[in-house]
């Protein structure tokens, strides 16, 4: 009984998904840039901004890519344009040991690769526009929904 025990638990315990975790970034290593650092806080200063599919601006409500486009516009005069997938084509691939503030994170939300986009603002966190809870928020990338669909990052400066 004990051996039958053991290995349903070993069955089982092979099928869990252990959620992401990220490599330590080191400061030292990838120091911020000012580039990225305007870019966090603007992020920083949506939160709780209206959602919107297709939305572009503040002030209509925003989706994950019309927000990162906004964002980058805005605080860092880069344009950026299209869908979380197009955006993910134009950055720079980087390890996620390499994030730092302003830097773009992307996850697999709709069984599609690079299918919603959010901002990396340090300290494990990033800012999107999910469609629930219909507003601009801060999350964590080691826990929850987005930790197990986490896929990319890149770099646009």
């Amino acid at each position: 009984m004990m051996r039958f025990s053991a290995l349903v638990f070993l069955l089982l315990a092979g099928c869990a998904q252990w959620p992401a975790t990220l490599p330590p970034i080191s400061p030292a290593t990838f120091p911020v840039s000012e580039k990225g650092q305007d870019i966090a806080l603007y992020a920083l200063g949506l939160i709780d901004t209206g959602y919107r599919y297709g939305g572009k601006n503040p002030e209509a409500g925003l989706d994950c890519s019309g927000m990162v486009s906004h964002v980058f516009g805005q605080a860092a005069g880069i344009k950026l344009a299209g869908s979380a997938a197009d955006i993910a084509r134009s950055g720079r691939p980087i390890e996620l040991a390499q994030l730092r503030p302003g830097d773009l994170v992307f996850f697999n939300t709709r069984r599609k690769p690079y299918s919603h986009v959010g901002i990396y603002i340090g300290g494990g966190r990033f800012v999107h526009a999910p469609n629930s809870n219909g507003k601009v928020r801060a999350e964590s990338l080691q826990h929850g929904y987005f930790a197990a669909r986490l896929e990319a990052a890149r770099s646009y400066f």
